[in-house]
């Protein structure tokens, strides 16, 4: 599976950002791994200002072997808030997507 994470100019400590960032989401996705060819972060300060608002976004998109991409998107007031809720449901999204192809009635 392939990480790639993508972030605006206006994120502090974008370097150390992405280690950890990548880190989570490998450790998060793991039990997919196998079925997911690449997944693309795409992290944003909406407004750019450092105020406490629910300005950071997080879109997850994952491309699953040999079906269409899904993605989602979370809003938060950091980004490793907004990152884990967009795993959050990012994981629902793929047990949900894998378990229909898995979980066939009679199969």
């Amino acid at each position: 599976m392939q990480v790639q994470i993508n972030t605006d100019n206006t994120l502090p400590g974008r370097e150390a950002l992405l280690g950890e960032i990548e880190t989570t989401v490998r450790d998060r996705l793991a039990r997919f791994e196998d079925r997911l060819t690449r997944v693309e972060v795409h992290l944003t300060d909406e407004d750019g200002s450092s105020r406490d608002l629910d300005d950071k976004r997080c879109m997850i998109e994952a491309r699953p072997a040999g079906q269409d991409p899904v993605s989602v998107t979370d809003q938060a007031g950091s980004i490793d808030q907004a990152t884990a809720g967009a795993l959050g449901k990012l994981t629902t999204v793929l047990e949900r997507t894998f378990g229909r192809q898995t979980n066939r009635k009679g199969h």
